[in-house]
């Protein structure tokens, strides 16, 4: 089990206003399978940690603890090139300051 792992991925679920049944189906599982993620019976593989990121729009970091908070806002850079997302982050940086 992953320390905090079960109650991010319930607290991401309810965030979503997602039944279990309906994660299961969205991710091509059953919701005894969802279930047993929320309650720490079971561990997910790195495959359904990455679909869970998607689903939930987080980061793997933050599933696993890694990172304390959960983004407001997460950009879908897939599709574009490695230039155009430096191109990207080099904006998103000259906002901040």
């Amino acid at each position: 089990m992953i320390n905090g792992l079960p109650d991010r991925l319930k607290s991401l679920r309810l965030k979503y206003h997602y039944s279990q049944k309906q994660v299961a189906d969205l991710l091509n599982m059953s919701p005894s399978i969802v279930s047993g993620y929320e309650t720490g019976e079971r561990t997910p593989s790195v495959e359904v940690l990455l679909s869970f990121s998607y689903l939930y729009k987080c980061s793997t970091d933050y599933l696993l603890g890694k990172d304390a908070a959960i983004p407001d806002m997460v950009l879908d850079t897939s599709g574009l090139n490695d230039k155009q997302i430096l191109a990207l982050q080099t904006i998103i940086e000259s906002m901040k300051a």
